[in-house]
């Protein structure tokens, strides 16, 4: 979901905006800051490369497995909790104007002292990198995109409350009640017994995100995805073949399937006969289209073997 949280929280602002009466550009412009904020939560993996240190470099997974463990002593909780969200999302806001920053510096204090005193000097520290980061987005995003202390509380909020969520199926469940002890859900839900359609069903909430935020753009902006849309994406159903060789991927080994089927996006920057690249719009929604087609067609490989 590294992608997946970005492009829905700006598929849900920017349609909703736009909905409501405002502009296309001032649509997309709130669209693009909540997916920026919805970004931020995911600093708190900038502990997880430690891991590496004790990791076995002889081996890639031995070394994966120890990044992820790592990730897991701070990942999910103080930068996921929804609890907390309305107070980092007012203080990203107001540290983007002069006017308001001792009041930021106020909600900054508060969101360290509140990790420390639960999490100690770990989660004190996330937690600050967690603010420094949401800050530098908000005062770019007030920079760039001309956006006010209520717009930028608005949809600081949209995009830290819905990135929570996203993770629901790819690992531990996020700490939504942090920093409360009570958990609103203690293991992951397992959609399917079989614990490679149980991957796949993550991998399909992906492309589903992804492709909301395309949709998005499209609708907001007026242009009609069809002319971004190229036939060649279809060439992706031929990554089905890959169900017969390769071992079926499950949530705790994926990375044969995540990597292998994402390189098939390279569809979209294919145009035979012609010496040029295509416009990136073209290539982007193409390329995911080969994705999709490649993720359903090694879907109904998996199923029939």
């Amino acid at each position: 979901m590294f992608v997946g949280h970005e492009t829905i929280a700006f598929a849900l602002v920017a349609l909703l905006a736009y909905r409501y009466g405002l502009g296309r550009e001032r649509a997309l412009a709130l669209g693009v800051a909540a997916g920026l904020f919805a970004a931020v939560p995911d600093v708190d993996m900038a502990y997880a490369p430690l891991g590496l240190l004790a990791a076995d470099a002889s081996s890639p997974l031995a070394a994966a497995d120890a990044f992820w463990s790592a990730s897991t002593a701070v990942h999910r909780a103080v930068t996921h909790s929804l609890v907390l969200a309305p107070l980092a999302a007012a203080t990203f806001a107001l540290a983007a104007s002069r006017r308001y920053r001792v009041l930021a510096g106020v909600g900054t204090l508060a969101l360290v002292g509140t990790a420390a005193v639960v999490s100690g000097g770990l989660g004190a520290a996330v937690i600050a990198v967690y603010c420094a980061t949401g800050i530098a987005v908000a005062v770019l995003v007030a920079r760039f995109l001309d956006l006010g202390v209520g717009a930028l509380a608005a949809t600081a909020l949209a995009g830290l409350v819905t990135h929570p969520f996203g993770d629901l199926l790819t690992g531990e469940p996020p700490h939504f009640l942090y920093p409360f002890a009570e958990h609103l859900l203690t293991a992951r839900p397992v959609l399917f017994a079989d614990p490679t359609l149980d991957l796949l069903a993550a991998f399909a909430l992906e492309l589903a995100c992804i492709w909301a935020g395309v949709y998005a753009y499209h609708r907001v902006s007026g242009v009609p995805m069809r002319r971004h849309l190229h036939g060649r994406a279809a060439a992706g159903g031929a990554y089905a073949l890959a169900a017969l060789v390769i071992t079926p991927p499950t949530l705790q080994v994926s990375y044969h399937f995540v990597f292998s089927v994402a390189a098939v996006g390279v569809v979209g920057l294919v145009q035979p006969l012609k010496r040029r690249l295509p416009d990136a719009p073209t290539a982007l929604v193409t390329g995911l289209a080969a994705v999709t087609a490649a993720g359903v067609g090694y879907t109904l490989a998996y199923l029939l073997l």
